[in-house]
């Protein structure tokens, strides 16, 4: 059926499989069959680098029999990964040939495939969906590092501008992502090939430096541990000691952020003792022998083995001076440690089935990293959550505990504040101070790692709106402004109940439109923030009753033209208005619109909403208004269908008029690298090819990307598809959309 070679590449895969995992017949015959399936939906497929498709599935299961050994379920669902979305063959296909279990890691793989693919809310349904696959099953997600990794390792063959992009989301999801889960190999990789992308220059030159001083360091390391060696072995351990380089991204990270050159860093290196050993107290044993050969540096140690990291890490970590002076990061670990280490939440998935302990232990590192990633109220923006996404990746840890000694792990820089909104949502919301260590200090104070803290409440307080300024975690801002919101809006009820009284106390009888224009005039943003004053200060609300009940105070208004031009227009839409609704109902067509610029329906004026900028070619629809005629908007505009729900009675049917000539206003937003002399190719594609007015541009940039929107004099839709079509085929763009205000 397929050639030697891929036998071969079979027999790789299989030899892989029994060498990190339990032989099993069965196992053999779902990889080879997965294999044999995966060769057969793919073989008329290509890569980007011309090899045949069959090699990426092929690759990515690789890595997770060799790099992060899970199980043959796992295996021949990375070789079918892509199956489904990319071949003629379905989920159901995949189920009737390999069964439920396979199927369904298939599907999560397949649902989040593309995850990254865009920004704001795409990314957030994105993470949603992921944390879905997750709560289903680990191997989903486990499966698509090993698929990012492959990508980034062939990312060569692609264009500059798909290279930036995969390296840019892998720098700042995928790889913060697998640190969370403990898959330390995994997210160094990761970083050091986004790194090599995004900056080759520093990249190569921090590598060149490196390769440079290779032999002095092995050297070093190898006068270093020499001494410690001897003494180990003298003492009966079982162990392996060796030295290493840290890796390029996080070298460039520490020449960034201490402001330092290459040659004043020192700690570029870590010398590893991995202990063959089951008993953690050896640990603490070796590290004490090694500070009787090396004096210690105090405020460098750290013990993770007493207190783990959330994504279950332990090690001793030290700084030890050598005899030459210079300072070497020592870390200490058993062998088991080690690999979770390495190989994070699949290590423990590993041996979940044989132990309950990890059993527990892989159940909660799912739920905290679940709850982590979703603590999002329906109050938070897009924005809010995405950047609650990322922080939660990102964040470093301390660790913190009650008076009683319960632990709390918390991102640096929390504060008392974040502290009890982590012990309780009602804790922090009446928390009126705070003791560390058994003082009184501000609430907006950073804690450190080792602090006990004692939160003081009291049932009368409510929280600070300069809380969110200073706390971190998600959760507490999150409360914070759910309190806030809640509160406002019992706020605003109580004050348009108050106004109803008032008004129905001076029988005063005043449509919602006319109201709102009051309310407008007399500089409130909306009648929400009308309602939420007055909540306040009732007697805010005698300034309006006075003008609605003084003849005088209402001429005056009217002379400043607030009803002025609704006046004209209400007897217009008066006379006219069931004739245009009855037209707009019983017409084929509808309502034509007219090309003219006097912009007049059969006497009636209209316009063209904002929020939607229809153009010709968009399917629209009109609303008759009291104050602008009637008003045109795009059939998806959610404004329309907002008015739709609430006034159907005002809809009108529009039709464009099949001639042309007329200008209207679109948008487009661009996505895109970052380089010299991008946007001025940009603009002249659009006014050389086109014709067409560039009225506005607003360019924002982050890190090597750039995000712009262009406002156009357009002619009509297909016209504004074409400049799309057009800008997108350019180098270095990424991706090209309409503008949605």
């Amino acid at each position: 059926m397929y050639s030697t070679f891929y036998k071969k590449k079979l027999d790789e895969l299989l030899y892989y499989t029994h060498r990190n995992l339990p032989v099993s017949p069965a196992s053999d015959k779902l990889i080879t069959n997965a294999f044999r399936f995966a060769y057969e939906a793919h073989k008329n497929d290509k890569r980007a680098s011309g090899e045949p498709f069959i090699t990426h599935p092929y690759d990515v299961a690789l890595i997770l029999a060799k790099e992060i050994p899970l199980d043959a379920v796992s295996i021949a669902a990375a070789l079918l990964h892509d199956v489904v979305e990319d071949t003629k063959f379905t989920l159901k296909d995949i189920k009737a040939e390999f069964g439920d279990e396979v199927a369904e890691i298939v599907n999560g793989a397949t649902k989040i495939e593309g995850m990254f693919g865009n920004y704001e809310m795409k990314q957030v349904e994105s993470y949603k969906k992921m944390l879905l696959s997750m709560t289903s099953d680990i191997r989903v997600i486990l499966i698509k590092f090993a698929d990012r990794l492959h990508n980034l390792r062939t990312l060569e063959f692609l264009s500059t501008a798909k290279q930036i992009r995969l390296a840019q989301e892998t720098l700042e999801i995928y790889a913060p992502l697998a640190h969370r889960f403990g898959l330390s190999s995994v997210k160094t990789e990761l970083e050091d090939l986004s790194f090599k992308f995004l900056d080759r220059k520093a990249y190569d030159e921090i590598a060149k430096k490196l390769k440079e001083k290779k032999r002095e360091r092995e050297k070093f390391i190898k006068r270093f541990i020499e001494p410690i060696k001897e003494r180990l072995t003298k003492e009966g351990y079982k162990f392996e000691i060796s030295g290493r380089a840290k890796h390029l991204h996080s070298i460039y990270k520490k020449i960034v952020s201490r402001n330092k050159t290459f040659d004043e860093l020192y700690d570029l290196f870590a010398v590893r003792i991995i202990l063959d050993t089951k008993n953690k107290n050896d640990c603490f044993s070796v590290y004490g022998i090694c500070s009787e050969i090396y004096l210690p540096v105090p405020e460098r140690f750290k013990d993770y083995i007493s207190l783990p990291k959330q994504n279950n890490y332990q090690s001793i970590h030290t700084t030890l001076v050598s005899k030459e002076g210079k300072m070497v990061e020592v870390q200490i670990r058993t062998k088991e440690m080690h690999e979770i280490a390495e190989k994070g939440i699949a290590a423990h998935w590993k041996y979940k089935e044989n132990n309950s302990l990890h059993d527990t232990n892989l159940e909660n590192w799912m739920k905290w990293i679940r709850e982590s990633m979703e603590m999002s109220s329906k109050d938070d923006t897009t924005s809010q959550v995405l950047e609650s996404f990322k922080l939660n990746l990102y964040q470093n840890e301390i660790y913190c505990f009650t008076p009683k000694g319960e632990l709390k792990i918390l991102p640096a820089g929390a504060t008392a504040v974040d502290f009890a909104f982590e012990i309780h949502t009602q804790i922090g919301l009446q928390c009126i101070g705070a003791k560390v260590n058994g003082k009184i200090v501000n609430l907006d104070t950073p804690l450190k790692s080792g602090d006990q803290i004692e939160i003081l409440t009291s049932k009368n307080q409510k929280p600070k709106l300069d809380w969110e300024k200073f706390v971190v975690t998600h959760k507490a801002k999150s409360d914070i402004r759910k309190y806030f919101n809640t509160e406002r809006r019992k706020l605003i009820q109580t004050g348009k109940d108050i106004w109803e009284r008032k008004i129905r106390k001076h029988k005063i009888h005043l449509s919602d439109e006319n109201f709102s224009k009051i309310i407008h005039r007399l500089k409130y943003k909306d009648t929400g923030q009308f309602y939420y004053v007055i909540s306040q200060d009732e007697g805010k609300i005698s300034e309006v009753i006075d003008i609605l009940t003084d003849k005088n105070k209402l001429q005056s208004l009217e002379q400043r033209n607030l009803f002025a031009e609704d006046a004209k227009l209400t007897e217009s839409i008066s006379d006219n208005f069931d004739k245009y609704v009855q037209e707009a109902r019983t017409s084929k067509n509808g309502i034509i619109l007219g090309n003219g610029s006097t912009q007049n329906i059969n006497g009636l004026k209209y316009d063209f909403a904002k929020c939607c900028n229809p153009i010709p070619g968009d399917e629209v629809i009109g609303f008759i208004s009291y104050e602008k005629g009637i008003r045109i908007h795009r059939r998806t505009c959610k404004n329309i269908l907002n008015l739709f729900l609430r006034e159907p009675e005002r809809i009108v049917q529009i039709n464009w008029n099949e001639a042309g000539g007329q200008e209207f206003t679109g948008g487009i937003k661009i996505i895109g690298e970052d380089k010299p002399g991008i946007l001025n190719q940009i603009t002249k594609t659009i006014s050389k090819n086109f014709n067409s007015n560039i009225k506005s541009v607003d360019i924002k940039t982050r890190s090597s990307m750039f995000e712009g929107t262009l406002i156009l004099s357009i002619q009509n839709l297909k016209q504004l598809n074409q400049i799309i079509e057009k800008i997108n085929s350019q180098e270095g763009v990424f991706s090209v959309e309409r503008f949605e205000q």
